[in-house]
Parts: structure tokens; sequence; C-alpha cells
């Protein structure tokens, strides 16, 4: 990537540290942002993320924290603005699965879900707002005061039964971003989702692993692959690019037609 859209700009991506977050990540860092590299574990993997950025030329550092906890994000963004100043663009990717058939689900999978894959895109949202008002406006930064990424799923708008936890957390995840984008759009904070599909990730291995698993994926997705997280690196740098200055309160579907629901294609 040989344009710098995000140089100067500091970004901070949670739960960064493996599949789709550490692409945004080093994505971020190829546009020229300063990248803060979040995780809760796993620190040999965050540092390896921030040393391919910086040989890519950009500034990075690892910080763990738990999202789900307000102190760990209160601790964190006290760390980046001792160390950075500010803060540009926040994206919110930390998530887990904790999947059960609904009659057998707990109530401790069911908070655990919801406490990181929602509260804590809460948390974060609500300090980088805070950061945003506090610097203000700044147009030789950005067109826009912020700039927050939420990483949602096409479970936001697909049921997805034995994943009902994880699936309501998407679908709320929907009406935060909305209503933030309504909230502070007069302040020129934009607020958008970037919906993924099906993503070559660990998380979801077994989907793509084999070759029966691959080709039965592909009954569901019309564009005939599965997606990689460089796809979703490469729109994330749009969305927190002066390129999508007019773009708010939208959830963007990176899914290769999942959306469009492949499997009715012959009747429902």
């Amino acid at each position: 990537m040989s344009e710098k859209k995000l140089k100067g700009q500091i970004a901070l991506v949670t739960g960064a540290s493996s599949g789709i977050g550490k692409a945004i990540a080093i994505a971020l860092g190829e546009a020229g942002a300063a990248v803060i590299v979040n995780y809760y574990s796993g620190a040999e993997a965050a540092e390896e993320v921030v040393s391919t950025i910086r040989t890519n030329g950009s500034d990075a550092i690892a910080i763990k924290a738990d999202v789900s906890k307000e102190e760990d994000v209160f601790s964190m963004f006290g760390e980046i603005i001792q160390q950075y100043g500010t803060l540009d663009i926040l994206i919110n990717n930390a998530g887990l699965q904790q999947d059960a058939p609904f009659h057998e689900m707990t109530l401790q999978q069911w908070q655990k879900v919801i406490d990181v894959n929602l509260t804590g895109q809460f948390l974060c949202a609500r300090e980088a707002i805070r950061e945003f008002l506090r610097r203000g406006h700044q147009p030789e930064r950005s067109k826009a005061c912020g700039k927050i990424i939420c990483i949602s799923s096409v479970h936001e708008l697909i049921p997805w039964a034995g994943h009902v936890n994880y699936a309501a957390s998407k679908g709320a995840i929907k009406m935060l971003m909305q209503s933030l984008a309504q909230e502070y759009g007069p302040q020129q904070i934009r607020v958008n989702s970037i919906c993924p599909g099906a993503i070559r990730t660990p998380i979801n291995r077994e989907a793509w692993e084999t070759k029966e698993a691959y080709q039965s994926l592909m009954s569901l997705i019309p564009y005939n692959r599965i997606g990689e997280p460089d796809d979703v690196g490469k729109l994330a740098v749009f969305l927190a690019s002066d390129d999508s200055d007019y773009i708010t309160g939208t959830s963007i579907f990176i899914d290769g037609g999942m959306a469009v629901y492949e499997s009715f294609a012959d009747g429902g």
C-alpha cells in the first residue's frame, strides 16, 4: 500500500494479536498510522504484530487490556494519550464466541460474550469519543474529528442458531453504532460497522480446514471463495480515511454475498 492515507494519525485496534484484528492493525500501519495493538492474552503474538508494523515503517506499541473491564480501558487510553497525545481512529474488534444450544447455555456463557463483544465496544467507544471531543476537530489531521469502526458480523442480520449470545451481541452493535453516528455526527465523528462473513481465521478453522467443510461453506457464498483477513484490513483503511468522509452510520458487509442467502438460490 504505497499511499499513506493515514499518515500522522493514531489508531487503536482492540483484539489485534490475531485474525481480523491483526490484519487490520497491519493494514492501518501500512497506510501510515501509528497503531496501538491491544490484546488480552498472547503477548508474544501481539509483539509480533508490533514488529511487523514497525518493519513496514510505522510506529506501534502493544497494550494488554481486558476491554470488558472499565479500569483496564481507562488505563489503556491513559497510556495512549501519554504516549501519543491523542487518538484518531478506534477499531472496536475484540470479540469471542462461547457457543451452546440455547436451552443449555449458562448465564456465564451469555454474560461473557455480551461483556466482551458489546460492553467492550461501549467502553472503548466512550473513551474514544471523550478524547475526540477534548481534542476537537483538527482538519489538518483528518476531515473527521474522529473515526470509530465497529467490527460486527453478518450475524447482525442473519440469525445463528446455537450461537444466540454471539448473534445478540452483534445485533446490538448495529444499534450502538447507528445511535453513536446519529448522536455525534454534528461533531464530525464518524461511526460505521464492518460486518465480515466467513473469513479465514483460527476462530472458524473447522469451517474451511477440510475440503468437505470448505465445499459446504461455499453453498452459502455466491462469490465462491472464503474471505481473507487482508480483505477486511483494506476495508478498514478505507473507512478510516478521508476517502469515506461522507459515510457514517453504515454497516458494510464483506461476505462474498452471504447476506443475499445463497442457500435459497433454488427456492426457499
